[in-house]
């Protein structure tokens, strides 16, 4: 396995497991999901513009994802009561993940400087990185594009066809 220096994560790494509160109250770890393949997406924050729209276009793939063998889990900083209304507010049907102390976002790299409108702050890097069945990275995407992202990772992954 090879590791990123930069502390984005890169195909081959070994992906960092994790266990996290979904909207839903459940759990969800990682390793337990082996044998699949996942999408772990980072978003910044639930019920903002950019976050729906990506959110409701996973949704909206999320038939054509699974019938390719991707789970799809979303991850923010958000606490799970306002995860829980996203995804009641949105009709989201895969897992929304809290992680308010961002200590998964930060080993995925999803978490640091960025520039915003001409200003710099530190959060939330909306970032997706696909793991493959035997937990490794296959595919990792940083500071991607809210609108069009999912559109773009099925092509990347060669599911739109």
């Amino acid at each position: 396995m090879t590791s990123s220096t930069t502390g984005r994560l890169a195909p081959g790494d070994l992906a960092p497991d994790f266990t996290l509160t979904a909207h839903d109250g459940s759990s969800v770890t990682l390793s337990q999901l082996r044998g699949e393949h996942v999408v772990v997406y980072f978003y910044p924050a639930a019920m903002t513009p950019g976050c729906t729209t990506q959110a409701c276009d996973f949704r909206d793939s999320l038939d054509a994802l699974a019938a390719a063998g991707y789970r799809v889990l979303g991850v923010s900083k958000d606490p799970v009561a306002r995860l829980a209304e996203f995804a009641e507010r949105d009709g989201l049907t895969f897992p929304l993940l809290s992680d308010p102390d961002h200590r998964v976002l930060e080993a995925y790299g999803a978490w640091g400087e960025k520039t915003n409108y001409g200003r710099t702050s530190v959060g939330v890097v909306r970032s997706t990185v696909v793991v493959d069945p035997q937990g490794v990275v296959e595919l990792a995407q940083y500071n991607v594009r809210a609108t069009g992202h999912v559109a773009k990772l099925r092509k990347d992954l060669g599911l739109d066809g």
